[in-house]
């Protein structure tokens, strides 16, 4: 998913983050120990500590989830975007009209626009 939100475009320093979600059971870097914080009580972000790239959000009520940073993958090309959330936060210059479906919150929360 493309995320607009306020939280995830502050951390990237981004108008946008594209995010990916894989099961957090099994899940690991294979190189390196990353930073973490709470960007937000329930929130827990990590980091490359040598260069500051955002890595990976998890949430507290979905711990079996693990959502990473599309473009810090190898392969980005390979985990393409399904829809946007967070408009409500968006920025006004930001236009996509890529089709995607569109939320106004989470998608989770199904408030399609």
């Amino acid at each position: 998913m493309v995320c607009h939100c306020q939280s995830c475009r502050r951390v990237a320093a981004a108008p946008v983050v594209a995010w990916v979600t894989f099961p957090f059971k099994g899940f690991r870097f294979t190189k390196g120990k990353p930073a973490e914080f709470r960007s937000s009580p329930p929130v827990l972000r990590s980091f490359c500590g040598g260069c500051g790239t955002p890595l990976t959000y998890r949430h507290d009520k979905l711990p079996d989830t693990v959502d990473i940073t599309t473009s810090s993958l190898d392969e980005p090309e390979r985990f393409p975007p399904t829809h946007h959330s967070w408009l409500s936060h968006d920025l006004n210059w930001v236009k996509f009209g890529d089709g995607l479906p569109v939320f106004q919150e989470s998608r989770t929360k199904k408030s399609g626009a």
